[in-house]
């Protein structure tokens, strides 16, 4: 008879859960991962100017945890049978992956704190919203927070020069420990201010050691340097050149590149990721943090706790852009800190049984924790589920509609919807489908003159098409000159777009004066909506996702 245990558990619910995730959150999570791996195994996928710059500045490695199930699914013919399974099979190794954050806090927890803070810890972790929006997602943050979560269990978090050498430091859990933060690093490059600090507190402590310091120093820069040598390699012979993406990446976000994707408040990740990534677990969280803050507590683990949480938070702050989910990695060690609180203030009940499903807090406490739970079934499954709804409706056109010429053309913000990931219609490469793109600045122009394609088109939609395309619709639906913006494009270029048979475009761009008139008047009309008006994280973004379909009889 087969038996489940909470492990088999938590695996399959992350992954169920990934595979019903239906909605769009940031456009990395295909740009950065799907689209190039889908390149590389099936020989076509939107790649951005991150992928095709001179200098570029993402790395072939984390896409590789996306090429081995498409190879698969290559090798087995299967994408062929069944397309939807290029979309649905990916997911299963990300919900796999976001299910390593869950079995790990509790892991650190129980190390650390003990069983009834672990299983709280791994409570907070399976019913958090931020988790929910984007741990099982195929972006690098979650990834990074799950091989965070990992090697933050093997991290000697009562590290204290008072404490022996020789029970600080042992060295095989000391080797798992740097693996999983090399590949962390591997992952996401960033994540290198998070073991700088973990390092150095170490290291510091072990100082009255010489040689134990010296041999943690000797595996640590070991598998430092092998996982940057890896990278160099890896990536030279995905590009065909020399090619350290990391110093790229550095280089690119020390000029105006980085705050071409917004310029945030040097408090956001304060006032606003912290609140966001907690939300229910929030007044816990800051509830142990003036504990810890006060003096109350004796213990260095959670003094070590805060102090990475804050030297990262503070480290990040420092940077112009800024986003929720760079703060991702720090996430396990925050429902740690709220674990605590919760336990302490549910002391009452004893030693009663507790479970994953019923940790030991009051049921107040827990009820409060579940608060978030419809707001992240909503965003899970239907805000802003156009965007992807669209891919399908796509993806399961007749051949006919999609073997001439331009059979689609995207008049969205750039990478509002996933490519050809989610599409995998061969009849749809080689420029038989055309979108608005957002090049960056990448001659360091000032960005209060710079504007891509998306703000040109959007500041005059009827400007745009009276300059950039036909003044009728070629009923043979020739390829587009320009079907994606080329990495340091400017505004002078003469883009120029054939008129599509299909139109997928967002219901607030008809609402602008002529446009909905222009478009009838060429020959369209709607024939396919899906989404709410409301959502959209932009204006441009809002009023649903429309398609509208060339009908008028040449």
């Amino acid at each position: 008879m087969l038996s489940f245990t909470p492990t088999h558990l938590i695996i399959a619910f992350r992954i169920l859960l990934s595979l019903l995730t239906r909605t769009t959150f940031q456009p990395d999570e295909y740009y950065q991962s799907l689209e190039p791996a889908h390149h590389i195994v099936f020989g076509y996928g939107h790649l951005t100017w991150e992928w095709l710059s001179p200098q570029p500045i993402r790395s072939i490695f984390y896409p590789l945890f996306d090429v081995l199930p498409f190879i698969f699914l290559k090798w087995t013919g299967l994408h062929s049978i069944a397309p939807w399974l290029v979309v649905y099979t990916p997911k299963v190794v990300h919900g796999a992956f976001a299910a390593i954050t869950d079995i790990y806090v509790f892991e650190i927890a129980k190390r650390y704190l003990g069983v009834r803070y672990a299983l709280t810890a791994q409570f907070l972790s399976l019913t958090s919203f931020f988790h929910a929006l984007s741990l099982s997602r195929s972006l690098s943050n979650s990834l990074e927070t799950s091989l965070c979560a990992v090697a933050f269990t093997y991290y000697p978090w009562d590290v204290s020069s008072k404490q022996n050498s020789q029970l600080l430091y042992y060295r095989p859990r000391f080797r798992v420990m740097v693996a999983f933060a090399a590949l962390a690093c591997m992952v996401r490059p960033t994540n290198a201010v998070i073991w700088a600090f973990l390092f150095s507190r170490f290291f510091w402590a072990l100082r009255s050691s010489p040689r134990a310091c010296w041999m943690a120093l000797s595996d640590a820069s070991l598998a430092f340097i092998m996982s940057l040598f890896s990278l160099f390699v890896l990536d030279s012979l995905y590009y065909g050149k020399p090619t350290f993406t990391p110093y790229n990446f550095l280089k690119a976000n020390a000029s105006n590149v980085s705050v071409f994707y917004g310029l945030n408040t040097w408090h956001y990740y304060f006032s606003q990721a912290l609140p966001i990534l907690t939300t229910t677990a929030l007044p816990f969280v800051i509830v142990h943090a003036f504990t810890v803050a006060r003096g109350r507590t004796t213990s260095p683990v959670e003094k070590n706790l805060w102090s990475c949480i804050i030297w990262t938070a503070l480290l990040y702050s420092m940077a112009g852009h800024k986003e929720w989910r760079f703060l991702h990695p720090v996430l396990p060690l925050l429902h740690v800190c709220a674990a605590k609180t919760l336990v302490d203030l549910s002391s009452s009940r004893g030693k009663e049984l507790s479970s994953l499903f019923a940790p030991p807090i009051r049921t107040r406490y827990r009820n409060f924790i579940l608060l978030n739970f419809p707001v992240a079934a909503y965003i899970v499954l239907l805000y802003c589920s156009g965007p992807i709804s669209v891919m399908g409706f796509i993806r399961n056109l007749p051949s006919e509609e999609l073997t001439y010429g331009t059979a689609v053309g995207f008049l969205m913000p750039c990478h509002s919807t996933p490519m050809h990931a989610y599409l995998h219609r061969p009849e749809l490469a080689e420029g038989n489908m055309w979108a608005i793109g957002c090049e960056p600045p990448l001659r360091n122009e000032n960005l209060e003159t710079y504007y891509d394609q998306t703000k040109i088109f959007f500041k005059d939609p009827l400007l745009y098409f009276s300059h950039h395309f036909p003044k009728s619709v070629n009923t043979n639906f020739p390829k587009s000159a320009y079907p994606a913006t080329p990495p340091g494009s400017v505004p002078s270029m003469n883009w120029r777009h054939e008129w599509p048979k299909h139109l997928v475009l967002f219901g607030a761009l008809l609402d602008v004066t002529g446009v909905r008139d222009v478009l009838q008047d060429l020959g369209y009309e709607e024939v396919w909506s899906a989404g709410r008006w409301w959502e959209g994280d932009e204006d441009e973004r809002k009023g649903s996702v429309r398609v509208w379909k060339f009908t008028a009889v040449s």
